[in-house]
């Protein structure tokens, strides 16, 4: 079809709905539609099930985007990014952008999502009150975080508890505020309530019910909560999580039928013929949606349509509810209310943490709440879709589907018993027998080929251990989950097998990589390129030229980029030490660039927040005069070196802590590594600078030096295992160093320490630091000798003209200039 017969097809935003609409029409009707979509974010389509793991620290943002912008570029869509559609004119059959821009469409899709509800008490204009719906407000919150202070987060519902685990695991002091009686009570019943209660308290996180916010207490900025019973909660962040509802201004304004939301039928299409809308903002059957299940269904059923296949409907069904808290299990489902004519079945195992429910009527389950053991969810849903008459094994079913007969299943039995369109994964809809048919007709045998072709456990990932009982089922002994699971699409072989053949084949650049180890695509992807650049840097750093363009955009320009297009900017504070000549230095960039944030970081640093691109190597040049390098805040490297001040000053120190963390720094900045690398030194076993939730970190004793690492602060919270003890600075040193080298050389790209050292062996490691003393020299001369490549401070450089196209401002081009 030629591009003058395609129709056009406009897209109004660009969550995971319209994406995953897109991805069914381009299967359906591939090349009907030319397609350009606008995005009020100023970014490509990510997984914002996810967001709270980015929030914890466990994932990066570049590990949740569902579509890249090679995506976009294949599929010949047009994105405006940071456009957001503030009209729709009917009948010229246009959408005009903040910006200017005018398109033209033959059908047009409104996903224009939610808005976060805020309370309207005094108070909420403040600075630092927040909601918690996108990356910006994840983004806000991160920085709130350096400060570890105190948090307050209104509402006790599936956001407001997992940002709460997020910036407690960041380091906050964090109360949950709920104005009903028990936490989640439109998910879960009272008991259910009660015990996700006390595992949140558990972790530390306070939390107030009854609780009825009064106003907002602070003059600029928040000071704190005063509730209506007269109690005042301290907090410096306030994060408002306590509802949605349905972005449909911009429809209402275009003279849509408009009640909560945008009125659809069953087949998406709202009151005007070529105007169809999907996701958060529609409302269908009277009902509007917050879940992701129900809004890929949406998406399904406006590609059918869009399609040219009208017969296809949306059907209304209940989704489960799970929360993404580490090691906090509950799952419910349907109808859990008191009435007349219904019955219940409960198990409670009170040393086990464990409780189920099921709500049964007419001998029908209707609803289900489990907490603590949810591994019968997914079957539970089933037989209550179904409404399977449950008379037969009434006696038995509260223990779950392993149990009918009488006696235990093998699990993987009792996942052959479920019928083919047993649903599987409730937030993409992927019923048993897709699941199985992909796997044979396909010739898929690992989890990722799986997740690829038919996005079950692509998501949230609650039905993982499901999938791979499917998979062992489907594959039998060929099944193998702990295979090699490959780098990306773009190749079979896994992160382990490449770094090993890059270095038997002795291959020093990206396209000798992709040509020698038969790469499947011309140029690799977001995912490889970035892996390929940093396992050339490690393995060959007197040889390879690091590749900037297969880095990410805040290490491409040495600065964090944040959501109004700014960037922060970090210098380096060797062990968090500065004087007066340094501060007066940033003072002045700060008057002279008009900077309208300067915050102190929690790794002992000056963060300045608020500057343009283009004024970056100014910035840069400035705070070099006054013997500033980059503190690399952005980097996949050497970020901070924590410390306290020692023996010097304190009454407890047993080393000088501040010396050895200066020396560290000042030895080891520059270097990359496969992941963000924090470190810190305490003087003493008070532990002040909190070396033992660091990737690596040393307890000054008054023996010497004990030197701690795999520490964790994210999703996965976990203390420091010991490497050992040394005597002298110059062994911590060298012990350290081998052990970051051993790190650099043996990790996967993005893989943490932590991560890295479960994989290999906490022994492994001690035998090679520790035990081995030729081994451990041997690193540490290979860090020495690629740190004579690596310590070139990169704003130095760029300030001498480096990369200057990165930094000019972008022109503006009119459109009769642009046609000439």
């Amino acid at each position: 079809m030629t591009e003058t017969a395609r129709e056009k097809l406009v897209i109004v935003g660009n969550g995971m709905a319209p994406g995953r609409m897109l991805e069914e029409l381009f299967e359906k009707a591939p090349g009907r539609y030319a397609v350009t979509i606008f995005n009020a974010e100023p970014r490509v389509n990510y997984d914002r099930i996810m967001l709270s793991p980015v929030l914890s620290g466990e994932k990066e943002y570049e590990e949740i985007i569902i579509h890249g912008d090679g995506w976009y570029i294949k599929h010949g869509i047009t994105l405006y990014k940071g456009h957001k559609i503030i009209a729709i004119d009917r009948d010229a059959k246009t959408v005009t952008s903040d910006h200017g821009v005018t398109e033209g469409y033959d059908k047009l899709v409104i996903a224009t999502g939610s808005v976060p509800f805020i309370i309207p008490v005094p108070g909420k204009e403040l600075r630092g009150v927040i909601t918690y719906r996108d990356l910006d407000d994840v983004q806000a919150m991160l920085l709130a975080a350096q400060s570890r202070e105190k948090a307050v987060v209104i509402g006790g519902g599936l956001l407001g508890l997992e940002a709460a685990a997020g910036l407690q695991a960041r380091g906050m002091d964090v109360t949950v505020l709920h104005v009903m009686p028990t936490l989640m009570e439109r998910q879960l019943d009272p008991a259910a309530g009660y015990l996700l209660q006390k595992a949140v308290e558990e972790r530390g996180i306070k939390v107030v019910t009854k609780a009825n916010t009064k106003r907002i207490l602070g003059e600029e900025k928040v000071e704190g909560i005063e509730l209506d019973d007269g109690r005042i909660i301290p907090a410096t962040l306030v994060v408002m999580a306590v509802g949605i509802r349905p972005n449909a201004g911009l429809a209402k304004e275009a003279g849509l039928a408009v009640n909560r939301g945008i009125v659809v039928d069953a087949g998406m299409q709202t009151s005007d013929g070529d105007i169809m809308a999907l996701g958060e903002c529609a409302e269908v059957g009277g009902m509007v949606y917050g879940l992701v299940a129900p809004l890929y269904e949406m998406a399904r059923v406006a590609a059918s349509h869009l399609a040219g296949d009208r017969r296809v409907a949306f059907a209304h069904s209940d989704t489960p509810t799970k929360l993404k808290v580490t090691g906090i299990n509950l799952y419910s489902v349907g109808d859990f209310a008191d009435a007349d004519g219904r019955e219940e079945i409960v198990l409670r195992d009170a040393t086990a943490g464990i409780y189920k429910r099921l709500v049964l009527k007419d001998n029908r389950i209707i609803g289900t709440v489990l907490y603590g053991d949810t591994a019968d969810g997914a079957w539970f849903n089933d037989l209550l879709k179904r409404g399977t008459d449950i008379s037969e094994m009434r006696d038995t079913l509260i223990f779950g589907q392993a149990y009918q007969g009488g006696s235990p299943l093998d699990p993987t039995a009792a996942v052959a018993a479920l019928p083919d369109d047993a649903e599987i994964c409730g937030c993409n809809g992927v019923c048993k027998g897709k699941i199985v048919g992909a796997i044979t007709s396909m010739g898929l045998t690992s989890l990722d080929d799986v997740r690829a072709h038919t996005k079950a456990s692509a998501s949230c990932g609650s039905c993982t251990g499901l999938v791979e009982q499917i998979m062992s089922l489907t594959l039998g002994d060929t099944y193998n989950p702990a295979a090699v699971q490959p780098m990306c699409n773009c190749t079979d072989l896994g992160h382990d097998d490449v770094r090993r053949l890059i270095k038997a084949k002795k291959l020093k650049s990206i396209p000798a990589v992709m040509q020698e180890l038969e790469w499947k695509t011309s140029c690799g992807c977001a995912k490889c390129r970035p892996a390929l650049n940093y396992y050339l840097v490690c393995d060959w750093p007197d040889e390879y030229a690091d590749d900037y363009q297969s880095r990410f955009i805040n290490e491409r320009v040495h600065a964090n980029i944040q959501k109004d297009g700014t960037y922060s900017v970090v210098p380096r504070m060797w062990g968090g030490v500065t004087n007066s000549k340094e501060l007066r230095a940033i003072a002045d960039v700060v008057d002279k660039f008009n900077v309208p944030l300067v915050k102190v970081t929690g790794g002992q640093r000056i963060d300045l927040l608020g500057i343009e691109k283009e004024d970056l190597p100014a910035v840069w040049a400035d705070l070099g005069q006054a013997g500033f390098v980059s503190g690399q805040a952005y980097a996949k490297g050497l970020r901070t070196v924590k410390t306290c001040v020692g023996s010097d000053w304190c009454r407890f120190g047993t080393q000088d802590s501040t010396g050895l963390g200066i020396r560290i720094e000042k030895f080891m900045w520059g270097s990359w590594t496969p992941a963000k690398l924090k470190m810190a030194v305490s003087g003493c076993p008070r532990n002040c600078a909190e070396a033992t939730c660091k990737d690596v970190g040393v307890i000054c004793v008054d023996s010497g030096f004990e030197i701690h690492f795999a520490g964790a602060a994210g999703l996965d919270i976990k203390g420091t295992e010991v490497l050992g003890l040394v005597r002298t600075e110059d062994e911590a040193l060298e012990h350290i160093v081998a052990l970051t080298q051993m790190y650099r050389e043996q990790a996967r790209y993005l893989e943490r320490i932590y991560k890295w050292a479960k994989r290999v062996g906490l022994d492994e490691i001690r035998r090679q630091i520790m035990d081995d003393a030729e081994k451990r020299k041997a690193y540490f001369d290979r860090f020495v000798f690629s740190q004579k490549f690596a310590q070139v401070d990169p704003w130095s450089e760029r300030v001498s003209g480096k990369d200057k196209h990165e930094f000019r401002p972008m022109a503006t081009v009119g459109f009769n200039q642009a046609a000439e």
